[in-house]
Formats: structure tokens, C-alpha cells, sequence
């Protein structure tokens, strides 16, 4: 049926099922997640992680989060500066790393060892030399933690202001728990486990974090990104606002953010989170609910929190 004959909400709901495979196209990551049947992967449908990970407004205004903080660190942001085309090819970029963490989260055991295995290959080769002369590698144990813990952070407040889904006391803790299997398997140690750690990791780290012209130059790429759909300006302004929303203040203190950017951004995340249920409806078939398939359970699962693990 033509969409413009539809109910307004079922053809807004197309409409944006459109928009995010055109920006996430299906079936390029060659990961199979209808295999082996049985097989719950490194995480499984009891955890806590495969329901922050299933939401997909939290999960792209969190990862554009993760971006903003990522770019405060001289040492990573070196890495995605020397050896990276991110400035003539970030939707790309953006797409691989979608895809290694909906890998690693919802594919079976054996494959998503694979991506971990492939990837930490990679970062064998990216190492060089700060603006200002420190040397850097992408295997440095300490930057495989910065990158891991600002995902993570970013990824459960995404969760919080857009899922429409409270979380029982400790989720967030187990989050941290269950996502640095991850990292740690990358190469990463003294990973943070809970929510207290988290901040003090950060508190700790703060003082090797700088805005600099790096970082300016990160941030125009993304403002200016052409994203491969229609409404492409308006769609990368409201997902960009609306990861900006979920900063940590200290953050937004280091990026300058101002007091009329801070209102724009927590308007794009009232709109996101007004949004978010269409962007649920329009994508039953994504990849969490093919995992839960494989593994034997109701997508719907995913919705609530019977059965989840809280404790270790």
C-alpha cells in the first residue's frame, strides 16, 4: 500500500523505517544473527545489556554522546585523527562501529569472538604520535578503557532518556558489570563495574582531557555530516542535540557549551523521546529481536525486566 494512504501514524512509522535502514542498511556487516540456534552469544536475553542495547534512539543519541566525550581525550582522539577517514567518510565509520557492538552484543559466541579478534588486529597497527609529541597506541590497555567506559556511560543515559523504560534498582550497575566483558576481551583492564566507579574513573581521568582544535575540528564534522536519507539536516540536528543532552556537566563545561546550545539540545531530546516509540514500531525485525529468535524467546522480552540477572 502507498504509504501516503496510510494512518498518519503508520506512515510516519515508514517513514522512519526508511530512514534508518537508509542510514543503517541491512546485510553489510555479513554478521549472521539467526545462528547457531541456541547459542545467547557473550551477553544472552537474561541480561541486562541486550535491553539497553535493543533501543535504538538511546542507543545512536548515546553513541554520538560517546563521540563528544571520546574527542576530549588527546591520546584516542590521535588515533581516530591519524589513522581514520572519519573526515571524508563518517556515516562509514559510524556504521562499523554499529555494527561491532551489535555484533559483539547479538551474535553468536563464536562470531562475535571473531569481530573482537579482528578488531583488536587492527588496533595493533594504529599507534603514532600526539600533537604534542606523546606517544599513543590503540592496544594501550588505559585507551581501550577510556573508549569502553565513555560508550558505556553514554549508551545507559541514552537508555534512561529515550527507551521509556525505568530500570529496578542495580540495572545500571550490572550494565557497567556485564559490558566491560567487551572491552576486557580487547585488551582492557581496571574496567569500571558500577555506576560509583564509573564517576570516579571519570573524576580521575578529567585531568588529561582538553578541548583543543582537534576536537573543534571532530565536532564540524559531525555538524556538517551528510547523512544518506531524506530530512538528512534536520535528523542529524535532533540525534546530535539530543546526545549533547546527555553530557555530563563537566563535559559540557570542557566543549563550551553555552546556555542557549544547552536548551537546544534538551529540546532535540523532548522531541527524540516524543519520537522514540515510533522508532520501536517501525523496526519488530532488527537485530535484537532476530537474536532473541535464534535463542528461543519473545522479542518482547526485551520490554520489560522479568528474568533479568542483577546480580553476579
Amino acid at each position: 500500500m502507498n504509504a501516503s494512504r496510510l494512518h498518519p501514524a503508520a506512515a510516519l512509522q515508514a517513514a522512519i523505517r526508511r530512514w534508518v535502514l537508509g542510514v543503517f542498511p541491512r546485510g553489510q556487516s555479513g554478521i549472521d544473527y539467526e545462528t547457531p540456534v541456541g547459542d545467547p552469544g557473550l551477553f544472552g536475553p537474561d541480561t541486562v545489556t541486550w535491553r539497553v542495547h535493543a533501543d535504538f534512539p538511546g542507543m545512536l543519541a548515546g553513541g554520538l554522546c560517546a563521540l563528544l566525550l571520546q574527542a576530549l581525550h588527546p591520546r584516542a582522539l590521535a588515533g581516530v585523527w591519524d589513522h581514520s577517514d572519519f573526515r571524508t567518510d563518517l556515516v562509514g565509520r559510524l556504521r562499523r562501529t554499529t555494527a561491532f557492538v551489535a555484533g559483539t552484543t547479538y551474535a553468536g559466541t563464536e562470531q562475535a569472538h571473531r569481530l573482537i579478534h579482528r578488531v583488536a588486529a587492527i588496533h595493533t597497527h594504529v599507534r603514532g604520535t600526539t600533537a604534542d609529541g606523546t606517544a599513543y597506541s590503540a592496544d594501550d590497555p588505559e585507551l581501550l578503557t577510556w573508549v569502553h567506559v565513555s560508550e558505556a556511560y553514554a549508551f545507559l543515559q541514552g537508555f534512561r532518556a529515550y527507551a521509556g523504560m525505568p530500570g529496578p534498582a542495580g540495572f545500571d550497575d550490572r550494565y557497567y558489570d556485564e559490558s566491560r566483558r567487551v572491552a576486557e576481551a580487547l585488551g582492557a583492564r581496571a574496567v569500571p563495574a558500577s555506576t560509583a566507579s564509573v564517576a570516579a574513573y571519570f573524576e580521575h581521568v578529567r585531568p588529561e582531557l582538553r578541548f583543543d582544535a582537534r576536537s573543534r575540528e571532530v565536532l564540524a564534522v559531525l555538524r556538517r555530516v551528510r547523512l544518506p536519507v531524506p530530512g538528512a539536516a534536520l535528523s542529524r540536528d535532533v540525534f546530535l542535540g539530543a546526545g549533547a543532552a546527555l553530557l555530563p556537566p563537566w563535559a559540557e563545561a570542557l566543549l563550551g557549551i553555552t546556555r542557549l546550545q544547552r536548551a537546544r539540545h534538551h529540546a532535540c531530546a523532548r522531541l527524540l523521546r516524543m519520537t522514540a516509540p515510533l522508532f520501536r514500531a517501525a523496526l519488530p525485525d532488527g537485530i535484537a529481536p532476530r537474536a532473541c529468535r535464534r535463542v528461543g524467546v519473545a522479542p518482547e522480552c526485551l520490554r520489560h525486566w522479568d528474568g533479568v540477572t542483577l546480580r553476579s
